[in-house]
């Protein structure tokens, strides 16, 4: 997108200069991320820059709507509710895909969560390709114009509210065997809070502990939510002391609501140019004739779990909680990023938090999924290059 940095970093880039890249992340923690870290950023000009931020507000001000609340109460109905819910979520992720439409770069919305992501590992990341590749420090991940340091403070004074750290906590359904792990580890250095698996909680009355490393048990006043209840109803093996239902005297740092309210569930509800066409299944009148247009997604999986590509009227019909999908049609994502041999399609998420008594998100930073196949996932990249999980880059 920015001709002159593709061009620089392609002339620079070597395979042997990508594997140093990669052995400097692993040198962090003797531990190299399981998904595939893409051979490039993706550099992001001014135009689609200030696109991209443009369909961000419009996101933002329907979930700043007085109604918000009302219009996705229904979610929690479908799930799980978890008590002392906060007036607004803590972290929002918002995904464009980089597309085409009339002849023209637009990005489209493909989802919204109200769920953290790769927060701590993106701001890392930033670091290693800047150790590699010295032209990137002219460019910056960062939104608004934000230091580095300030990223650092706001997404902290987020996890932890000014609580103590040791009383403040990461929590995960086994966090050693997750994918995102390296994420974890990095906050863990960076912002100073333990790593805690939910089957490790203790519950006293409406108080929750952990062990330290020294054994000592020790309150936990605020929980940092990496917990997805899809993962979590399907670990029936796990043994809890507590359930995420109880009333609880914590505070969440991403109280888990809001990973309902803020999900495919507000799709069908958005309208404009940065939107896509999405019905869910229980209001569609009749299914569409031309199916190879559409994809069928579950409302509240995580990571591309459930969704159909190459659509059946047999798959609409087999769907008994029609409530819980939806039906969007397929967008023309455009090859946009120059490798060695050929294009590849980018995606890219907008990192928010939203501050305790700020009255809108503030975005921060972002994570890029670059992709050759026909969808960004890891089953349609296997065995490609120039694919995985990066960041853009915007000049500054």
């Amino acid at each position: 997108m920015i001709s002159k940095y593709r061009e620089l970093f392609n002339a620079q880039f070597t395979e042997k200069k990508y594997q140093e890249f990669k052995d400097d992340i692993a040198s962090d923690f003797n531990y190299l991320p399981t998904f595939r870290l893409a051979e490039t950023p993706f550099f992001i000009s001014k135009e689609l820059q200030s696109q991209l931020i443009e369909g961000c507000n419009e996101v933002i001000a329907f979930i700043q709507k007085e109604d918000f609340k009302l219009l996705t109460d229904k979610s929690l109905e479908l799930n799980i509710k978890v008590p002392n819910e906060d007036e607004h979520t803590t972290f929002l992720a918002i995904d464009f895909g980089i597309c085409e439409e009339d002849g023209k770069i637009i990005p489209k919305l493909i989802e919204v969560q109200g769920f953290p992501s790769l927060y701590n590992y993106q701001f890392n990341v930033y670091e290693k390709f800047k150790n590699h590749y010295p032209i990137l420090k002219e460019l910056t991940p960062f939104i608004n114009d934000i230091t580095q340091q300030q990223y650092l403070d706001i997404l902290e004074e987020a996890i932890c509210n000014n609580r103590p750290k040791e009383n403040v906590i990461l929590l995960e359904i086994e966090p050693e065997k997750q994918n995102t792990k390296i994420d974890f580890y990095y906050c863990k250095r960076d912002i100073g809070i333990p790593i805690v698996c939910v089957t490790e909680l203790i519950k006293k009355g409406k108080q929750l502990f952990y062990k330290n490393s020294t054994g000592d048990e020790i309150l936990v006043k605020r929980i940092y939510n990496r917990v997805i209840f899809d993962e979590l109803n399907l670990r029936t093996d796990l043994q809890l002391n507590f359930s995420f239902s109880d009333d609880l005297d914590v505070e969440w740092a991403g109280h888990p609501n809001w990973f309902f309210r803020i999900s495919k569930f507000i799709l069908p509800l958005l309208k404009g140019k940065y939107f896509i066409e999405t019905t869910l299944l229980s209001d569609l009148k009749e299914i569409p004739k031309d199916l190879e247009n559409y994809v069928l997604k579950p409302l509240f999986s995580f990571s591309g779990t459930g969704v159909i590509f190459h659509v059946t009227k047999e798959d609409i019909e087999s769907v008994v909680e029609k409530e819980l999908y939806i039906l969007q049609k397929k967008v023309n994502y455009l090859p946009i990023v120059q490798s060695p041999d050929g294009k590849v399609k980018a995606e890219v998420r907008l990192l928010c938090v939203w501050k305790k008594d700020d009255v809108a998100p503030t975005l921060l930073c972002n994570l890029v999924r670059l992709s050759r196949g026909e969808m960004i996932g890891v089953k349609f990249n296997k065995d490609k290059d120039w694919v995985g999980g990066t960041l853009g880059l915007f000049e500054r």
